[in-house]
């Protein structure tokens, strides 16, 4: 027990002197997040690459076991845009069919597709689906405003809940550095969004604010040394967080799982892995500075 003792407070001299400096691990990773959103978004016109279902476009699914390596790679040839996904079966591991996505019109992108495979699309061998532009413009719009307005709602129960600005702004800043750095991952690999993938950033706010408040309720509410507070609610949002991850990491891989599915989990994995620097670094570095100097007055 002493020598749990002694290592816990050699622990808590180190953080004491070096907590500020710890800021700018999360906050660099931040500033260099919002550049390269800001340079992805001058080179695109959008924050996101979007799939057809907010884009618009044709979404052709083959039904083949063939293996179809150079598919996309053929299919680039005349359509520059296009996509291919391949999915498999869960149990065998083995290709199903093949989601073949592209801006341009179903006629077009379903010639190509025939022309590389040699034979024709029917309806016993593939699925053809068209969203027209206007569409899917719209359910873009409507997805970001649904963001849009629960984090608004989510910062005004945060303000409500603490009554002081440094703590509220603390945990709104951490929620906005769990969205935007897994967004630049995303942008930087050129994965394409789906309405499933903006739906897994709304999911990220309520995730990412749950150990934003245990760690601001506990430092703030609580009584005892402000390191204490800081461990404790460490010790139970790293449990929630691993616990989280530990669900999400063997879905992602599990194979057969719709595009849709593993998108979501990619992005909590991103944004719960975010989630323990800029909770546990950012928001615990400026919540001690707060604490301390109120103490000082």
């Amino acid at each position: 027990m002493e020598t749990s003792d002694r290592a816990g407070s050699r622990f808590g001299a180190w953080y004491d002197g070096h907590y500020r400096k710890l800021l700018f691990i999360p906050l660099c990773l931040f500033i260099i997040s919002i550049v390269y959103i800001g340079y992805f978004y001058q080179q695109t016109g959008d924050f996101i690459l979007r799939d057809t279902s907010l884009s618009g476009g044709t979404s052709i699914t083959l039904q083949s076991s063939t293996e179809l390596s150079n598919l996309e790679e053929q299919l680039q040839k005349t359509i520059p845009d296009v996509s291919v996904r391949t999915l498999t079966d869960i149990q065998s591991g083995e290709t199903v069919s093949y989601i073949i996505e592209s801006s341009v019109a179903s006629d077009e992108l379903k010639a190509a597709v025939e022309s590389v495979l040699g034979y024709q699309l029917t309806e016993k061998n593939s699925s053809i689906e068209f969203t027209g532009p206007t569409l899917s413009e719209s359910f873009y719009r409507q997805l970001l405003s649904a963001l849009l307005i629960s984090f608004i709602l989510m910062s005004v129960v945060v303000f409500v809940l603490f009554r002081s600005f440094i703590p509220s702004f603390a945990v709104i800043f951490a929620v906005i550095a769990d969205i935007v750095m897994p967004l630049a991952v995303i942008d930087y690999f050129g994965i394409r969004i789906s309405g499933a993938g903006i739906a897994a950033f709304l999911m990220l706010i309520g995730y990412s604010v749950d150990t934003d408040i245990l760690l601001t309720s506990r430092v703030l509410k609580r009584e005892g040394l402000v390191n204490e507070k800081i461990f404790s609610a460490f010790t139970t949002g790293i449990l929630m967080t691993l616990t989280a991850l530990c669900a999400i990491v063997p879905a992602f891989f599990i194979s057969g799982l719709p595009d849709s599915f593993q998108q979501i989990f990619l992005i909590l994995f991103l944004g719960l892995s975010f989630d323990i620097l800029n909770t546990w670094i950012t928001n615990a570095s400026i919540l001690k500075w707060y604490v301390e100097r109120k103490e000082l007055k």
